[in-house]
């Protein structure tokens, strides 16, 4: 989903600002950040894929079962993340429709890490994608996906999660010398863009209270990870969610459509920079492969959110998507010693949508 319209109101966004205050939880060893896949006495390389925004329309769905037979054929990665965005914005958000995606998932023989997007639940006000309410949608993904709160889809493979808190798709895991986290922050503003497709023309209560407790907790989780990486000296944090937060497809683009992520930039920046290591925020959303450094000193994207603190280490990349969903993001960490603990290359899939 992209961002165009300018319908934010100032008095939400002042409030959400107000999230980046959360206090950090789960601070003790027994909490969140500390799962580890590898003790690290088994120095074979960690390797991930990425993939998000897919599959999209009739051909990409049809062609989605050989995409994952791509991944599975891929013996030395050690999970799979999908980035959201499990259907096109103008589908219906059907029940069924996300049964046979999870069907799909299933087929995984590695560890799949899901973190939602709006086209499966911020958007699903839209006439065309059936005029369902947002938040009813959100709990019909959970339902779906994340039926086993703090056991990953595909292979099961353990990770620490929100769920006593309502949150079963914010999780975070450690493999390696590395920390993970896939945090729900989807496009559509945060979730903040009015519901037109059932009469709204501006945030209504429930949506504002959703957005601020799910900012609240994805704070936590981000708070968490960071955390639990400086406690273990790992080499990188890796972040995982949906939002182009910093869309380089848009020419002139409006604060009222991204103030809802003010806060997360926020608490990026702080947490990035309290780490000290490399940051590598992995996100879907534009569609079109990048790799870039937007909250770095000068980047015209701090003064957008109102932020004087850059982080230097933080390296953003954004996966290929919709049409041009012809290939996998493919991440190896790099030997110890080396100044770029993670290296990305993109891999076409055998099969593409056609």
């Amino acid at each position: 989903m992209r961002l165009k319209k300018n319908l934010m109101i100032a008095a939400t966004a002042a409030t959400l600002l107000m999230a980046g205050a959360a206090t950090p939880a789960f601070a003790d060893d027994a909490g969140h950040g500390h799962n580890t896949t590898g003790d690290g006495s088994d120095r074979r390389n960690l390797s991930f894929g990425i993939i998000g925004d897919v599959p999209y329309g009739k051909a990409e769905i049809a062609a989605f079962p050989l995409y994952i037979n791509d991944l599975n054929a891929h013996r030395e990665l050690d999970f799979v993340g999908h980035l959201g965005d499990i259907k096109s914005g103008s589908s219906v958000c059907s029940d069924e429709y996300f049964a046979s995606i999870r069907s799909n998932f299933d087929t995984l023989t590695l560890p799949l890490v899901y973190t939602p997007g709006d086209n499966e639940w911020t958007d699903c006000h839209r006439t065309n994608n059936g005029a369902y309410n947002p938040i009813e949608r959100l709990a019909a993904l959970r339902k779906t996906f994340f039926p086993r709160p703090g056991v990953t889809l595909g292979a099961p493979m353990k990770v620490d999660s929100q769920a006593r808190a309502g949150y079963p798709e914010d999780v975070d895991f450690r493999t390696r010398d590395i920390s993970f986290t896939a945090v729900n922050i989807p496009g559509s503003n945060n979730s903040l863009m009015p519901w037109s497709g059932l009469g709204q023309t501006a945030p209504t209560p429930e949506q504002t209270a959703e957005v601020q407790a799910r900012t609240q907790a994805d704070i936590r989780q981000l708070t968490d990870t960071f955390q639990a990486a400086r406690r273990h000296r790992d080499r990188a944090v890796v972040v995982m969610t949906q939002a182009d937060m910093f869309d380089l497809t848009l020419t002139n683009p409006a604060i009222s459509d991204y103030a809802g992520y003010t806060p997360l930039v926020k608490a990026l920046i702080e947490q990035a920079n309290d780490f000290g290591g490399a940051v590598y925020l992995i996100n879907g959303d534009s569609y079109d492969f990048n790799e870039d450094h937007p909250l770095a000193s000068g980047s015209p994207w701090l003064a957008f959110y109102g932020q004087s603190t850059a982080a230097t280490n933080l390296t953003r990349l954004t996966v290929d998507g919709s049409s041009n969903a012809q290939d996998w993001l493919k991440a190896t960490e790099s030997p110890l010693g080396s100044a770029t603990p993670l290296v990305f290359e993109r891999v076409p899939f055998t099969h593409p949508a056609s």
